[in-house]
């Protein structure tokens, strides 16, 4: 059974900086690509960044620059380094896997940035 689970969301001040946590289990993650998604109410879910395998990155344009994916496969944990966060970064992060033609999703965390 796999189970994703999120962490190291929270409220903070625009500037500052968060680090998200998405540790997986049941599944081969070093293979897995993962992802990170945010939805802020009213919103559509929106693809945030993506890391392959292969370690290769995507961003969203709308967070190049600020937001940096990566992972620890010895860890099974992929990571979110949130920096000069906006309030119009306020959403439930979501991580999601990728295997196999399956999709995996987490149950989320919420990011709260005050102006």
């Amino acid at each position: 059974q796999v189970q994703l689970v999120e962490s190291g969301g929270g409220l903070v001040q625009a500037g500052g900086s968060l680090r998200l946590s998405c540790v997986a289990s049941g599944m081969f993650f070093s293979i897995a690509t993962m992802n990170w998604y945010r939805q802020a109410p009213g919103n559509e879910r929106e693809l945030v960044a993506t890391i392959t395998y292969l370690r290769v990155t995507v961003y969203a344009d709308s967070v190049k620059g600020r937001f940096t994916i990566s992972r620890d496969n010895a860890k099974n944990t992929v990571y979110l380094q949130m920096n000069s966060l906006k309030p119009e970064d306020t959403a439930v992060y979501y991580c999601k896997a990728l295997q196999g033609g399956l999709s995996f999703w987490g149950q989320g965390t919420q990011v709260t940035v005050s102006s």
